[in-house]
């Protein structure tokens, strides 16, 4: 019988060849007797694994009877003679009730699979961690590579040698180094200890094409300081830069996202039908849709709600509920769902660092300096966001506006504003720490 020769006599040749297939970061998870074809892997008891795992638009799915969020993956099996091949079913589940998230699909249709090693045990017979390793390789294009290590295999004896599987170690997922691994904080902070030293900058913004440009307005100090990290603004939901979202802020009060309503009036008949049935008049042919919106707190003939999400439980008793407006007569005005807001939440605010600036008093162009200490938040959850919300830190401030209105040549500007008080930010993320610029 030909003995089947093996690309991977440890960890490092695997390192290696995630390297080869643009693989940027890479992490392993220990595999318990429970973590199979049928119980599906088990990725944790919070939405946190979102901040690790690139995922496509969340949906609201079934399973039993009970609904739950799925998110596909483009994701790819690695077997151990180094071939490749892609799981077209593989997706994440996220179980709202508990919460938890697990990996689901990942075997069907996948030739290379290493279905042996997944399958279900009786539940009598289990008793944890069996040895199996997976570790996963993420690209810069959000591919997903995986790799099976079974108990006693050369890669999984390697990483026990070298430490990685130190039983004082509590973390779900265990970082791998890779040979071109950087430390993407390590280059954010140098390069925003490069513009604080650098004091006053003028207002610019990047065009399309990574041109600068001077930028007249005095709300440029975001575009500015986007500017000169090489941002160009796109408006995709996406961190700015390494894998951080980047926000600069002069005042108390932080623009966190502005996801436009998907659902209720606003997202049946669009901005514009809003702003004229819900707005009011600001003169000179403008509507304007404003307030400063706390959920439970009535403003005008609108109240903020949220339907679905158990504050004292913290989880999410209902996956299609969501964040409203209401109207005295229980009509909904306008409703972000919470299959949108999670996926927004979760691709753009994994990692976020804060930076403050003052603006020049100087009439003509605006001029920005931007000040230490940058802070910088990780290890978000949708959960979080949402019990600040309840709690009142988080605000819906809206400005959306009709210009022209009178006017058959109208235009409309959409701007759904959720904002926060900087003194309540770190109650958005597990770990929110202050870097001092010298």
């Amino acid at each position: 019988m030909m003995e089947i020769q093996l690309a991977f006599t440890d960890y490092t040749k695997l390192m290696d060849f995630f390297t080869s297939l643009g693989v940027t970061r890479a992490f392993m998870k220990e595999l318990s007797e429970n973590d199979n074809a049928k119980q599906q892997i088990y990725l944790g008891g919070s939405f946190e694994a979102l901040n690790k795992i690139p995922y496509g638009s969340v949906r609201i799915g079934n399973l039993e009877g009970k609904q739950n969020f799925k998110a596909p993956l483009d994701l790819f099996w690695v077997s151990d003679d180094a071939e490749t091949a892609p799981a077209p079913h593989a997706q994440l589940i996220l179980y709202p009730k508990y919460p938890e998230v697990r990996l689901s699909g990942f075997l069907r249709e996948c030739a290379i699979a290493p279905s042996t090693h997944l399958q279900p045990i009786p539940k009598s017979r289990r008793k944890g961690k069996d040895g199996r390793l997976l570790i996963f390789g993420v690209t810069s294009r959000n591919r997903i590579y995986i790799f099976l290590a079974p108990n006693n295999s050369p890669v999984a004896n390697s990483l026990k040698k070298d430490g990685f599987l130190d039983e004082d170690k509590h973390e779900l997922f265990v970082a791998l180094p890779m040979v071109f691994h950087t430390n993407t904080k390590e280059i954010l902070l140098a390069k925003l200890s490069g513009i604080i030293r650098s004091g006053w900058r003028q207002s610019c913004k990047l065009d399309t094409k990574g041109g600068i440009k001077v930028y007249k307005a005095r709300n440029g100090g975001g575009y500015t300081l986007e500017a000169l990290l090489g941002v160009i603004p796109n408006g995709v939901s996406e961190p700015d830069i390494l894998g951080w979202e980047i926000k600069a802020f002069s005042r108390d009060r932080i623009t966190l996202m502005t996801p436009e309503p998907d659902k209720g009036f606003y997202g049946e008949y669009g901005v514009k039908e809003f702003v004229r049935k819900y707005g009011h008049d600001a003169g000179d042919d403008t509507l304007y849709f404003t307030g400063s919106y706390k959920v439970n707190t009535k403003y005008d003939k609108l109240e903020l709600k949220i339907s679905g999400f158990n504050s004292s439980k913290r989880i999410i008793s209902n996956p299609g509920g969501g964040i409203y407006l209401q109207t005295a007569t229980g009509d909904i005005a306008a409703m972000w769902s919470f299959e949108k807001l999670l996926e927004k939440w979760g691709r753009k605010h994994a990692q976020a660092a804060y930076i403050k600036y003052l603006i020049s008093s100087e009439p003509g162009i605006p001029e920005y300096y931007y000040q230490s200490p940058v802070w910088m938040g990780e290890g978000t959850d949708f959960i979080l966001f949402l019990s600040a919300l309840e709690e009142g830190n988080i605000i819906y401030d809206p400005a959306s506006k009709i210009m022209n209105a009178n006017s058959s040549k109208s235009k409309v500007k959409a701007r759904s504003q959720f904002r926060i008080p900087f003194k309540k930010v770190n109650a958005l993320y597990r770990d929110f720490n202050a870097y001092p610029i010298i």
